[in-house]
């Protein structure tokens, strides 16, 4: 599903088509890195994921996640208190 995206980088109106959206929001952290890790897991390279959280400390977590585990934060959005990362399964 291709979803319109304004980052929080300035760039607009970029078309990221997410093949999978995982949905952390009210969940504390480590929660949404576990969820992350293990949804990462099972999808094949080259897939996107999209995740929803709401945790502040995600935004300094998958970027940090992501560069540690080979995937790739293709974008990161804020929307109305949810934080939207868009990552490319390695």
């Amino acid at each position: 599903m291709e979803k319109l995206v304004d980052n929080i980088w300035g760039r607009k109106n970029m078309v990221v088509d997410v093949d999978q959206t995982l949905d952390c929001k009210g969940l504390s952290c480590p929660m949404p890195i576990m969820k992350l890790a293990k949804t990462m897991k099972q999808m094949e390279s080259g897939k996107i994921l999209e995740l929803l959280a709401t945790d502040p400390g995600s935004k300094p977590d998958v970027p940090a996640w992501c560069n540690k585990t080979g995937n790739e934060l293709l974008e990161t959005a804020e929307e109305d208190g949810v934080y939207k990362y868009y990552i490319k399964c390695k």
